[in-house]
């Protein structure tokens, strides 16, 4: 394995939800609170595409195109570089913001609110089906924060950032069930998560500078270290998907480390799963 390497300048003021899909030529990730969708080129240049006051997450679309949480609600766009429609909004209240997201093998949607000041128990966890219906999975938890499924579709993985935990669930017919720890952070933020082919949960510790890898047991498999205490989320791209692609953030940091913003990433031995799209 090899050691993480910066991949871009410090481009991102809060850089989030990094995905690799063919769909739109590799690697996309968010510039959060910029409202900026990044798409990494061929050339290692950054394509930059405004969509909203906030750009939470960025999901590749069945039918084509992309689902991206704005600030309140989602935006559908039907081709990789097309500017989103927004939706009507999922809630009214100004305070609280769109964070992170993931799908489902059904291509159902579970996207996760936070208030901005971070008031507790403010966000909740959402499944947006592909005819647009929305559920509450979750009501009041804190930073909704990464979502991902086992590959067998038996659990999910979820961080509700405050609480300082992984948390993993079962899945019993499509609904997430026996909520319960799955790991603790060990003082750090669990932040974006991505699973492997072998059922091994990459969790981003916000705070410490550190990518997590744990099996299906929850054994630490390997800490890997970054330059930047605001290290956000991660996922495996690449041809063979053996590419891990880490975000960082500069977000209130009074005194930013220099790479801070930057994209990094390193060589894994077990490659990643294509990325689950929303089914619409």
């Amino acid at each position: 394995m090899d050691s993480p390497v910066q991949v871009t300048g410090p481009l991102a003021y809060h850089g989030e939800g990094p995905v690799w899909s063919p769909s739109w030529g590799g690697l996309r990730w968010v510039d959060m609170l910029a409202g900026d969708l990044l798409t990494l080129r061929s050339d290692g240049s950054v394509a930059r595409l405004h969509v909203g006051d906030v750009a939470a997450f960025v999901r590749p679309r069945t039918g084509g195109g992309y689902v991206v949480g704005l600030e309140r609600g989602l935006g559908l766009a039907d081709g990789p570089d097309e500017t989103p429609t927004a939706l009507p909004p999922m809630w009214s209240d100004p305070r609280v913001r769109m964070n992170d997201a993931g799908c489902d093998a059904a291509g159902n949607l579970y996207a996760g609110s936070m208030a901005y000041d971070q008031e507790l128990g403010a966000g909740a966890l959402y499944r947006v089906t592909p005819r647009g219906d929305v559920t509450t999975v979750l009501p009041a938890v804190t930073v909704s924060n990464g979502i991902d499924f086992s590959p067998d579709g038996a659990h999910a993985y979820y961080n509700d950032t405050q609480t300082g935990y992984t948390e993993i669930f079962d899945v019993v017919d499509g609904e997430l069930t026996h909520r319960r720890p799955f790991h603790s952070a060990d003082g750090a933020w669990p932040d974006g998560l991505t699973v492997d082919s072998a059922g091994n949960v990459w969790v981003a510790l916000n705070g410490v500078g550190r990518v997590r890898c744990y099996s299906p047991r929850a054994q630490i498999l390997v800490d890997v270290d970054l330059p930047v205490r605001l290290v956000t989320a991660c996922t495996l791209g690449g041809i063979d998907l053996r590419d891990l692609y880490i975000t960082t953030s500069r977000e209130n940091l009074a005194d930013p480390e220099p790479a801070a913003g930057a994209l990094f990433r390193m060589r894994v031995d077990i490659p990643g799963r294509p990325v689950l799209p929303f089914a619409c």
